[in-house]
């Protein structure tokens, strides 16, 4: 039996894993770009809609936590591969996107460069949780 008091575990993990060297702002930005994936694609990490006291209402957010990490070029570079390989969920951005302005000039720059040759500089990743932990290999809690 649970009560409201007991802690939710998940079995499922969402990470973001980011260069290290990249400027605040960016982030931001790349972290902000990255979990927007996974809500419009798997709808079981969204919770319910939110309301406060009075009523209103507002949209639901991540059921869970997103936990954000961030490594070297080669981290990144492994991550990938890692997530590619075990078939999970995977959003990317690229150092591409900083110079492009919408959603189809975004998309035309990744499918412009090879997986292998992407010059990733975040990635969002979920799944299970052991499976998100070896494919974060090497990355550490982002400060």
């Amino acid at each position: 039996m649970t009560s409201e008091n007991t802690p939710v575990r998940f079995d499922t993990k969402i990470a973001v894993l980011l260069r290290q060297d990249l400027e605040s702002w960016q982030r931001l930005n790349v972290t902000a770009f990255l979990v927007s994936g996974l809500g419009s694609e798997l709808p079981e990490v969204i919770g319910e809609p939110y309301a406060d006291a009075d009523g209103t209402p507002y949209l639901p957010m991540f059921r869970q936590p997103v936990l954000v990490f961030e490594g070297t070029k080669e981290t990144l570079t492994a991550a990938h591969e890692r997530a590619l390989s075990r078939s999970l969920p995977l959003s990317v951005f690229t150092s591409d996107l900083f110079a492009t302005g919408n959603d189809r000039d975004n998309r035309a720059a990744v499918r412009a460069v090879p997986k292998d040759q992407l010059d990733l500089v975040g990635l969002a990743v979920y799944g299970p949780r052991n499976a998100v932990d070896k494919v974060l290999k090497g990355a550490r809690m982002h400060p």
